[in-house]
């Protein structure tokens, strides 16, 4: 499952893009490092004990040198050290692209793929360097362990993380979510809850040329321009340094968008009944780019807005599935954490890889498919889909790169 994703190519490419590729032999390369960053992410078990798993397969296909010992966990911490987070995070933005075919079920609106916004906080162990490099959470929530969060763009339809931005908890999500707009693009309709609605970042997104679905807050003020016909109504939003001042430019009259002090939206407005809040009524107010009711009614978006709970999803199963409740991640210096998180998103973006093309052979919604039985799955089988070895056997010794063909099966 890891090399079907990340081939051994392709990781050695990326390795000598980032400086990391070896210029000695070493008892643990750095290629093999990768694939066991990505595998802590699957076993929860310690070091020797995922290094064990992952080359026990191997050795019975031959394709391990039977001398080699299992290094210890000093070893592979040193080890992991030397790799760094770059080539890990290099990886993910290598190969995490949006998955669903066109017309896969729950992952479009007409010829826009939905996609959201959202961020989960991740607990870190209470190392010094920890506590320096991500700080505690504060205020009432105060918790014993250092926290670091991540803002990630995701396909609702897969639940896929196709883009991620980590940041310490002392940065806003709207600011950190401002570093997932490269991997915005047309023919997107992104999708985002109240809490990262800016007059700038919407300016920001648009610019992207995705068109965009946010909840903004009841009491945002939008004049009425005009009222359509599937009860929706146009708007305008305006940035805060010129309400008061009355100097206006258009986003059609601006040269540059950049400098628009008003941009025209779509309002729809409708009141869920029996909500989670004991079951009063609940207002929700949505802004769109998509200003034209021919092309998406209002219900058709109300609907949608409701999918951004499917990437909702794809970060629990990350916050409480792929991490044991309450353990969060384990390595103890900020840059190994980074490294970690990136190698549990290339693991997760793996594992829901392979849960969509399995839904598409079967004419299914991925939404259909139990993460927990797929991550299962592929725990049991994991050490023999490996494909890689730690360094190049010499010739002659019996223990060379080919598999014995009996046992190809």
């Amino acid at each position: 499952m890891l090399t079907r994703l990340v081939p051994r190519d392709l990781v050695d490419e990326v390795l000598a893009e980032t400086g990391r590729r070896e210029k000695r032999s070493r008892l643990l390369p750095a290629h093999v490092v990768v694939y066991f960053v990505m595998a802590m992410a699957i076993f929860r078990d310690g070091y020797e004990e995922v290094m064990r798993r992952l080359t026990g397969g191997l050795a019975f296909m031959r394709a391990w040198r039977r001398d080699w010992q299992v290094p210890t966990t000093g070893a592979i911490s040193q080890a992991r050290e030397r790799l760094g987070e770059a080539p890990v995070k290099a990886l993910f933005e290598r190969v995490a692209v949006p998955l669903a075919a066109p017309g896969a079920p729950g992952a479009w609106l007409g010829a826009r793929r939905l996609m959201a916004i959202d961020g989960v906080k991740l607990d870190v162990p209470d190392t010094p360097a920890n506590v320096a490099g991500f700080g505690r959470p504060g205020g009432l929530t105060r918790r014993p362990f250092p926290q670091i969060q991540v803002l990630g763009l995701g396909e609702c339809g897969t639940h896929a993380v196709v883009a991620a931005e980590i940041a310490t908890v002392s940065v806003g999500e709207r600011e950190a979510a401002a570093g997932l707009l490269g991997a915005m693009s047309p023919g997107m309709l992104v999708i985002a809850d109240r809490g990262f609605f800016s007059f700038e970042f919407w300016r920001d997104c648009l610019l992207t040329g995705a068109d965009l679905l946010f909840r903004v807050p009841a009491g945002l003020k939008l004049p009425v321009i005009q009222v359509l016909p599937d009860g929706s109504c146009l708007s305008e939003i305006a940035t805060h340094k010129v309400r008061s001042s009355g100097f206006r430019v258009s986003l059609a009259a601006a040269s540059d968008p950049r400098n628009a002090t008003h941009i025209p939206v779509r309002v729809i407005e409708y009141t869920v009944t029996g909500g989670a809040d004991n079951g009063k009524p609940e207002v929700f107010r949505l802004l769109t780019t998509i200003l034209d009711p021919d092309d998406v009614t209002a219900i058709e978006l109300a609907a949608a807005y409701h999918e951004r709970w499917e990437y909702e999803i794809s970060l629990r199963e990350i916050e409480t599935q792929m991490l044991e409740p309450g353990s969060g991640l384990r390595s103890k210096s900020p840059e190994l954490v980074r490294q970690e998180l990136w190698g549990l998103l290339l693991a997760h973006y793996a594992i829901r890889s392979l849960m969509a093309e399995a839904a598409a052979a079967a004419g299914l919604d991925p939404d259909r498919l139990s993460f927990m039985r797929s991550i299962s799955l592929v725990r049991r089988q994991v050490t023999d889909q490996a494909a890689f070895s730690p360094q190049k056997a010499r010739t002659g010794q019996g223990h060379g790169h080919r598999r014995d063909p009996r046992k190809s099966q």
